[in-house]
């Protein structure tokens, strides 16, 4: 690029192009739509047969289409609307520059070198100092300068410059010129790359290999405009101010966020989950055919986990299901609403622990817990919603014993219980934070941050080895806003102390506290501690203890078994689960909690 075609290039021009890809994006949306919400759901109810199977395939085949093309259109309107932003900049300083030498009578030349006139006195002769030409390069002058005047350097001498009071004006204007032109060319190159990315042959056929190359081409974009993102998007902001910038933008603005930068908007705390909810079914279909396309068995437990929660979303369910999360980073990301967290009054977010990622057990596992819980608190109040939270990688092994991954872990809790709150429409909601096992000692130190959990009315902390302090007044809301959950028979809450587990030997060092106490090297000491400080079913943390069923006896292991952690500890898993051989008594009890009912807890003596 020259600073002819900068001066030439109108940004309006490809905003407009944006203007008609917007509004195919918007079509094809409306018809996968109609397709799936109106055609769809009557040909389901009115047919059936082979003849309504293969109508209904095809139906399918069409929608996906569709969703194609709005996708695609979407991706292309963000990249035009990202070069026409970003190239404005440098086209305005270009401006400036031009108007400035035609001010002050300067010849800008086809190559960008500015001709300035004779100026000044030659001391020596009383001529005027000649003019000369100036070629912008970061402030560094050529030796291609007519107008340079020996000083006792060579002309090409980056020192030497020319005593004409033109000469240091020409040198600014020929250096705005010359940056304006390499900022332009770098836009231009960042953008021409992805919107070739976005060319589809004639006739494509729409495939799991199409769709991997979507999920190339948001890639491509989103790289390509993380300028314009970084200055349109409020990624630095709180989810509080997100939710006033999504709800000042049009609804065509919106449209093109959730279609061009679909992971983030998916992802971004703050957004409605009906939006994430959208843009999320979106991605994790693009995730998926990322996954199937390279191929990697160590990807194998993402892609399982990933096709789980995409066959529970096709399915169906009441409550409804929302997907206000979904990534590949770490173990994988997983957000999962049963119930509209936006509209319902009461809102709770579960917090998984020790050994939870996306796999094939996800699911089918961690997801029904919060779709129990919230069965079960719609049945005490029907505006109830419940979510589990895998925004963190959960310790998988050894590292169960460190605070690490907790303390990583709640800056983002809590900024996703900041948008929760923002994003609700009552004026006071009742939020529920609930952490079971390691992840009650996330939910410990997010109430720790600065602030605590943004909005948390109750906590509810279930299987917990301990929640790094040693009172339930120190969560920030209150000691009898704190509920406890501890089967007499789970193991987890009666782990030794660190520092009793440290006196151990073979079993703390071969299998951290389980080996330790499985051993039976250590003796609890009866101070009420426990491996991540006070228990907090203890009366000593002054928590509310409800009732829990006590769950399967531990079948003690062999020591390899400890090491190989293959433990049955059914009664540290039941806690969610009214169903036969789990926990109704407990689950019945989260639920009460969840939906704002403290009335209807059936407690228990703490230890």
């Amino acid at each position: 690029m020259d600073h002819l075609t900068l001066k030439a290039l109108e940004p309006t021009e490809y905003a407009d192009a944006a203007d008609g890809y917007r509004a195919m994006n918007g079509m094809a949306d409306a018809a996968k739509d109609r397709i799936d919400n109106q055609i769809t759901a009557a040909m389901r109810k009115a047919n059936e047969g082979e003849a309504a199977d293969a109508a209904l395939k095809q139906l399918r085949k069409l929608s996906e289409n569709f969703h194609y093309t709005q996708v695609e259109c979407g991706l292309i309107t963000g990249a035009l609307d990202g070069f026409s932003s970003e190239i404005a900049a440098p086209k305005r300083r270009l401006t400036e520059a031009l108007d400035d030498a035609a001010a002050l009578a300067y010849t800008v030349n086809e190559d960008g070198t500015i001709t300035y006139p004779p100026g000044g006195k030659n001391e020596l002769t009383s001529e005027p100092i000649p003019g000369g030409t100036v070629l912008g390069n970061n402030g560094l002058i050529t030796g291609n300068n007519t107008g340079f005047q020996s000083l006792g350097l060579a002309p090409n001498d980056p020192q030497f410059k020319s005593p004409n009071p033109h000469y240091a004006k020409a040198v600014d204007i020929a250096d705005r010129i010359a940056h304006a032109v390499r900022e332009a060319q770098e836009i231009d190159d960042r953008y021409s790359k992805a919107l070739r990315k976005l060319k589809a042959a004639p006739g494509l056929n729409v495939s799991t290999k199409t769709w991997a190359d979507v999920a190339s081409d948001v890639d491509a974009v989103s790289s390509a405009a993380s300028d314009y993102i970084a200055d349109h998007i409020p990624l630095d902001k709180s989810p509080a101010d997100r939710k006033e910038w999504w709800d000042n933008l049009s609804n065509e603005e919106r449209e093109e966020y959730k279609a061009a930068f679909p992971e983030i908007i998916g992802n971004l705390d703050g957004i409605p989950a009906v939006v994430r909810d959208e843009a999320n079914r979106g991605n994790i279909q693009l995730l998926i055919a990322q996954l199937e396309a390279r191929h990697d068995e160590s990807l194998k437990d993402k892609l399982d986990g990933l096709k789980g929660i995409q066959t529970k979303l096709n399915s169906g369910s009441q409550p409804p299901m929302f997907l206000l999360g979904v990534g590949l980073e770490g173990n994988g990301r997983a957000i999962v609403a049963f119930g509209n967290p936006d509209t319902s009054k009461n809102v709770s977010a579960y917090v998984p622990g020790l050994g939870t990622k996306l796999n094939s057990g996800f699911a089918d596992g961690t997801v029904k817990r919060a779709f129990d819980t919230a069965k079960d608190a719609q049945g005490i109040d029907p505006s109830s919603s419940a979510i589990v939270w895998l925004g963190y990688d959960a310790p998988q092994s050894i590292d169960v014993m460190t605070t690490g991954d907790a303390e990583r872990g709640a800056p983002a809790y809590n900024s996703f219980m900041g948008g929760i709150s923002a994003t609700n429409e009552h004026a006071d909601p009742h939020i529920t934070a609930i952490g079971h096992s390691y992840g009650s000692r996330l939910v410990g130190a997010a109430t720790q941050e600065v602030g605590g959990i943004p909005g948390a009315d109750d906590i509810i902390l279930v299987g917990s080895p301990g929640v790094g302090v040693d009172k339930a007044a120190d969560l920030g809301v209150g000691k009898d806003h704190v509920w406890v959950g501890a089967a007499e028979n789970d193991i987890v809450t009666k782990l030794p102390s660190s520092k009793e587990a440290a006196a151990g030997t073979m079993g703390f060092f071969g299998g951290g506290p389980f080996g330790a106490y499985l051993g039976g090297e250590i003796a609890d000491q009866g101070d009420d501690d426990i491996w991540f400080g006070k228990d907090p079913a203890s009366k000593a943390f002054g928590a509310n203890r409800f009732e829990t069923l006590p769950g399967p006896e531990l079948v003690q292991p062999s020591f390899p078994d400890v090491l190989d952690s293959k433990m049955d500890i059914d009664a540290h898993s039941n806690y969610f689960s009214p169903g036969k051989g789990k926990d109704k008594v407990s689950a019945r009890n989260i639920a009460a909690i969840v939906a704002g009912q403290p009335g209807y807890v059936t407690r228990e003596t703490p230890r």
